[in-house]
């Protein structure tokens, strides 16, 4: 049975990303305490402080479930320095992949979703529960997606950017670089870079926001 880490439990996304590898089989090697913050490991999980991994967790492939693209950023770069070299990438087994999907390292996909023919995922891309991703999506590096997102065909999403929950982007639309859609929102023109973009239909109310929640992945 492949075993997997968990590095980052400060997020109560790690619950689902937990049942996702229950579900497909693997066994939770262990959880990686990386800040000073509540665990949201299930209880008889095992949990360890980052300077405790040894030789034999660093070995094992791992998962950062943190929905921040800049925090996963961070994380992911911490877990190399330590030693850690194999993104695990994870597709919960109630979604129906498509046999023509290029799924990055480090990617997750919650349960529930609808995968188009054809797309892209970058490295550690984070797709929550319930979306609905489009055939030929271009999804870069470090995106997040919130869950019941609708991305409709042949959509290009920017690295670090971030779709929030409900929100649907039209066909064709292209998410810039940290750009941020807020929940519930409706795409249906092209949304620059460092942007933040609410409404039916999305309009711009802020620019050069850095990032969700501020921090741009870099």
């Amino acid at each position: 049975m492949t075993r997997v880490v968990l590095y980052g439990i400060g997020s109560p996304i790690v619950a689902d990303v937990e049942e996702s590898l229950h579900r497909s089989g693997f066994a939770l090697a262990a959880g990686i305490r990386n800040r000073p913050v509540e665990s949201h490991l299930s209880s008889d999980a095992p949990e360890v402080a980052r300077d405790e991994a040894g030789d034999d967790l660093r070995a094992l492939p791992y998962l950062v479930p943190l929905f921040t693209p800049a925090h996963r950023q961070q994380a992911a770069l911490e877990a190399t320095a330590i030693g850690f070299s194999t993104p695990f990438r994870l597709i919960d087994p109630s979604v129906a992949a498509p046999r023509r999907l290029d799924l990055g390292p480090g990617s997750y996909v919650n349960a529930g979703c609808s995968l188009g023919a054809g797309s892209r995922f970058g490295a550690f891309v984070f797709v929550n529960r319930g979306a609905s991703i489009g055939h030929h999506a271009q999804i870069a590096d470090f995106v997040s997606i919130g869950p019941g997102v609708v991305l409709a065909g042949h959509v290009t999403m920017g690295r670090g950017s971030v779709v929030g929950a409900g929100a649907t982007i039209l066909p064709e639309r292209s998410i810039g670089a940290n750009a941020v859609v807020g929940g519930g929102a409706v795409v249906t023109r092209d949304v620059p870079e460092g942007c933040l973009v609410l409404g039916n239909p999305a309009r711009i109310v802020r620019r050069d926001i850095g990032g969700y929640q501020g921090l741009p992945v870099t």
